[in-house]
């Protein structure tokens, strides 16, 4: 077993970050004290807006354009990050595209593959480009957010759910892998965290939301980015294999 022998990660890619949750993860690990590589897929205003507040907040970050469902993207993004801010050593895969319903007799396995595309193969596309690096080094922290929809799947999300549950199984095998150069492999799974601000939830959802959830409040982005600021630590370093839901308890059911 390499033990983990670095103080500190010091350069995390997460990608789809942007915006939502993954704009809440990046501004969190560089509070770390992570050099942050802000990943999205077009340069726009969202992305350079949060480049800026990491370093107004004193962090380090840049953005990266690039598709993270296309090799040679994957590849150049890797290569331009290792080039201007050092070699990844956390990874937080993140990005996801668009995520239409359709009852299972009107999914055509094209949809299917849409979402395999950013939970299968965006992370088998990283984790390809990065793990030499991670390998060399004896450490890593490769962090997927994958979704409480993956084991409570609604009606008419077949397709999404499906590609969840693959995302989870490559991290399980993952995980044990990769365990032996000082890598860890963990999915985070958020429930339901409303991005807006919550004034714009109306009064009716906002009211069956807090009736399922134990914890009697709204989640929120910066529960999800904790939960990864966790999992990306050297202290984090015996969890692998894992998914944390952070769901406020509402996985738990309603109250007998």
């Amino acid at each position: 077993m390499i033990a983990d022998m670095r103080q500190q990660p010091t350069v995390a890619l997460v990608t789809g970050s942007s915006r939502g949750l993954g704009s809440a993860i990046a501004r969190r690990l560089a509070r770390d004290g992570m050099a942050v590589a802000v990943n999205g897929l077009h340069t726009e205003a969202g992305a350079l807006r949060v480049v800026e507040t990491i370093k107004e907040e004193g962090g380090v970050a840049s953005f990266f354009a690039a598709d993270v469902t296309d090799e040679q993207h994957v590849a150049e993004l890797v290569s331009a990050i290792g080039e201007r801010l050092g070699a990844v050593d956390v990874l937080v895969v993140n990005a996801t595209g668009p995520q239409p319903e359709a009852k299972v007799t009107e999914v055509e396995w094209d949809d299917h593959l849409a979402q395999l595309a950013f939970f299968v193969k965006s992370p088998v596309l990283l984790a390809r480009a990065v793990l030499p690096d991670m390998q060399a080094t004896g450490f890593g922290r490769i962090i997927q957010i994958d979704s409480e929809v993956a084991h409570h799947p609604p009606p008419e999300r077949s397709a999404y759910a499906t590609a969840k549950n693959a995302q989870i199984g490559l991290t399980r095998s993952w995980a044990r892998e990769l365990a032996p150069y000082g890598i860890t492999v963990n999915t985070v799974a958020p429930g339901f965290i409303p991005v807006e601000r919550h004034s714009d939830i109306s009064i009716e959802v906002r009211r069956a939301y807090l009736e399922s959830v134990p914890a009697g409040r709204m989640g929120t982005p910066e529960d999800i980015a904790y939960a990864v600021s966790f999992l990306a630590s050297v202290e984090a370093g015996f969890i692998t294999g894992q998914r944390i839901v952070v769901d406020g308890g509402r996985g738990l059911g309603p109250a007998s």
